[in-house]
């Protein structure tokens, strides 16, 4: 195989890879993009020969450099370093952190750190929506529907993620700590 037969292949790999990855189709990163889904299709097959503005595009939609949709596919290992992972802070003093930073198709998956104290809601889903919490460290309300759940380490609630629900740590002197994996259902179904 010839240096271009090689790129392209490269790209074509890597291309399905990272798309898969992510959880979308070749119609969502096309339209992220901002190219017709058959360039995708044909960078996929190995048989495109995309512009320098095509390959910027979609290595921008895919949040990758360039060199990576090009170079000979390894293994898909990635290092997200502790500042790089986005926290967003909710209610009363609970931080929030994606426990895995790229998408996962359907799902949410959250790191939940509560002062002592903290309080927040949660965001009801579509109906078949289904959560489960995991108390990690210390002691979490999760009240759902208007009922109360106690958990202490280790516990793991499980509930209907569209009714109404929300998260306290019953410490007041404490900081406590959860995993929330959310599995989203899908509209229409």
């Amino acid at each position: 195989m010839d240096e271009a037969g090689a790129a392209a292949s490269h790209l074509a790999r890597n291309l399905v890879n990272l798309r898969r990855t992510r959880g979308l189709t070749q119609d969502m990163l096309a339209r992220d993009a901002g190219v017709p889904r058959s360039t995708i299709a044909n960078l996929e097959s190995g048989e495109g020969n995309p512009s320098l503005a095509v390959l910027v595009k979609v290595a921008q939609s895919l949040a990758v450099p360039i060199d990576e949709l090009l170079a000979s596919p390894r293994a898909m290992v990635r290092r997200w370093a502790a500042g790089d992972v986005v926290l967003q802070t909710k209610g009363r003093g609970v931080s929030i952190r994606p426990l895995v930073p790229e998408p996962v198709p359907d799902s949410m998956m959250e790191v939940m750190d509560f002062a002592p104290g903290a309080l927040m809601g949660g965001t009801p889903h579509l109906p078949g929506t289904r959560e489960f919490f995991t108390c990690l460290d210390g002691r979490v309300r999760v009240t759902v529907a208007g009922d109360a759940f106690d958990l202490a380490t280790g516990d793991v609630l499980a509930f209907p993620g569209n009714l109404p629900h929300a998260y306290q740590n019953l410490d007041a002197l404490a900081p406590a700590r959860g995993v929330s994996v959310v599995i989203l259902a899908k509209a229409g179904t």
